[in-house]
C-alpha cells in the first residue's frame, strides 16, 4: 500500500530569512516614530535597547508578503535661544532705579478709607405741648428754611394770648392811675405848705395874747395844734408822693411802656405769642425730612419730644479717623480729594477743617488705662473733619456714606534713615 502523503513543511532556510527582514523593518519604523515624538535628541544620547518582538508563526503562503516601507519625518532643527533673558537682566537695574526714585519723591499723599459723610441733623420738636392738627410734609421731602412742617391745634394758645393781652391793658391803666396819684400828692403837698404860714401867724398871735393874759390857754393850744397838723400834712403828702413815684420806677414822666409793671405784663403777652407761634413748626435750615410717618394727625405731642428728623442738605462734611502714624505731616488747611464709594468716578475737593485734640478712645465711656495691668499697644485713631468745597452740581451726598480721603501733605517720603546716616557719615569723613 502506498503511504499517505503529508503536507510539505516549508524549509527552515526560506522562512528564517523572511522573518528576519520583517523584524528589522519593524524596528526601523519604531525608531522613526520615537524620533518623531521626541525630535530633540542629543548626539551622544544612547538609544534605549529595543527588545525584539517574539516571532509569530504565520500560515504558509505560496508567495511571500511584501515588506512595508515607512518614511521617517525629518528631524526638526534645534531652536535658538532668544534675547528675552538678556533684556530682562538689562532692565532689572533700570526698574530698581525708577522704583527707588518714585519711593523717595512719593509718599506725600496721605489716604484713608476710614471716612464717612456727616451732616447736621436734629429731631424736629417744639417746646409746647399740643395736639397735631396738620402735617404739611411727607417722608424724604426736601424742604427749605422757614417752610412749615406741621401745626398744633392753636385754640388753647390763642386763649392764653388773649388773657395776657387783657392783663397788659389792666396794668397800663394801673400805671396811668399811679401817675395821676403822684400828681395829686404833689398838689396836696403844695396845699399843705400853703396853709402853714396861716397857722404860724395864728399861733404867734395867740402866743402874744397869752403873754398879756388877753387870750385863753385853750385858744393858744388850739392854734398850736393846728400848726403842728399842717406841718404833718406836708410830711404825709410828701411820703405818699415818694411811694407813688417808686411804683412809677422813680420817674413820673416815664412812658408807660417802660414801666416795670407794664414790662412784666408785656413779657406774659410775648410768652403767649411765642407759644402760639411755636404751635406752627418750621424748618430751621434746608434739608430733607425723614421718618415723618411716626407723626400722625390727632396725636398729642408733648413738649420737647421729637416728631421726626431733619437732615441738612447744605451743612455736610467728612468725618475721617486716620491712624496716628498717618498724621505726621497733616495740618488744617491742606487740600484734600474725596471719592465716595456710592459714586464711582466722581471726585470732590475740600480741605482739612480741623483735627481733634484727642483720640477717639479718649472720649469713650471707659477709656483704656494703658499704664496699668497688662498693656497691649494699639495704634490709635484721631478724628479729623474735612470740609467739602464743590458739592454743588454733583450727586447728592447722604449722611453715613463711605468715602476715601486723600490729603496732599506736600512732604515727600525721602531717603531711608540708614541711607541718610550713611551719607552724613561719608560727608563728615570727606
Amino acid at each position: 500500500m502506498s503511504e499517505p502523503t503529508s503536507p510539505r513543511k516549508p524549509a527552515e532556510g526560506d522562512n528564517a530569512g523572511e522573518r528576519k527582514s520583517d523584524h528589522v523593518i519593524r524596528l526601523d519604523s519604531q525608531r522613526e516614530q520615537r524620533r518623531g515624538a521626541n525630535p530633540v535628541v542629543e548626539n551622544d544620547e544612547l538609544e534605549a535597547p529595543v527588545t525584539p518582538e517574539p516571532a509569530t508563526l504565520e500560515a504558509p503562503s505560496a508567495q511571500p508578503k511584501p515588506a512595508a516601507v515607512t518614511i521617517a519625518p525629518p528631524a526638526p532643527a534645534k531652536p535658538r535661544r532668544g534675547l528675552t533673558r538678556p533684556v530682562l537682566f538689562a532692565l532689572l537695574p533700570v526698574a530698581l532705579a525708577v522704583g527707588g526714585y518714585y519711593y523717595v519723591v512719593g509718599g506725600q499723599v496721605m489716604t484713608t478709607d476710614n471716612a464717612y459723610i456727616q451732616a447736621q441733623s436734629l429731631g424736629v420738636s417744639t417746646d409746647v405741648s399740643g395736639t397735631v392738627q396738620e402735617i404739611d410734609v411727607h417722608d424724604n421731602e426736601a424742604v427749605k428754611k422757614g417752610q412749615v412742617l406741621f401745626r398744633l391745634r392753636p385754640a388753647s394758645f390763642e386763649t392764653a394770648l388773649a388773657g395776657a393781652q387783657a392783663q397788659l391793658g389792666t396794668v397800663r391803666n394801673q400805671v396811668l392811675t399811679l401817675q395821676a396819684s403822684y400828681q395829686q400828692s404833689l398838689a396836696q403837698i403844695e396845699q399843705a405848705e400853703a396853709d402853714i404860714p396861716y397857722y404860724e401867724s395864728a399861733f404867734q398871735r395867740q402866743q402874744d395874747l397869752l403873754k398879756t393874759s388877753t387870750a385863753s390857754k385853750a385858744t393858744f393850744d388850739q392854734a398850736q395844734h393846728d400848726l403842728v397838723a399842717a406841718r404833718q400834712k406836708v410830711t404825709v403828702a410828701k411820703a405818699q408822693a415818694q411811694a407813688t413815684l417808686a411804683q412809677l420806677g422813680g420817674d413820673a414822666n416815664q412812658p408807660v411802656e417802660k414801666n416795670p409793671f407794664y414790662l412784666q405784663a408785656q413779657s406774659a403777652v410775648d410768652d403767649a405769642q411765642r407759644n402760639l407761634d411755636d404751635s406752627v413748626v418750621k424748618a430751621p435750615f434746608d434739608g430733607i425730612v425723614t421718618n415723618v410717618d411716626a407723626l400722625q394727625v390727632g396725636k398729642y405731642l408733648p413738649a420737647s419730644q421729637p416728631a421726626f428728623s431733619l437732615v441738612s442738605s447744605t451743612d455736610i462734611w467728612i468725618a475721617a479717623e486716620p491712624k496716628e502714624t498717618e498724621l505726621t505731616h497733616v495740618w488744617p488747611g491742606q487740600k484734600a480729594t474725596i471719592s465716595i464709594d456710592g459714586y464711582p468716578g466722581e471726585v470732590w475737593h475740600g480741605e482739612v477743617g480741623s483735627i481733634s485734640p484727642a483720640s477717639s478712645s479718649s472720649f469713650s465711656l471707659l477709656p483704656a488705662q494703658n499704664t496699668s495691668g497688662n498693656w497691649v499697644k494699639v495704634v490709635q485713631r484721631i478724628p479729623m473733619r474735612v470740609t467739602i468745597d464743590d458739592a454743588e452740581g454733583k450727586p447728592p451726598l447722604r449722611a453715613g456714606m463711605s468715602a476715601v480721603v486723600s490729603i496732599d501733605t506736600g512732604h515727600a517720603r525721602g531717603l531711608p534713615d540708614f541711607v541718610t546716616d550713611l551719607l552724613k557719615r561719608f560727608g563728615q569723613k570727606s
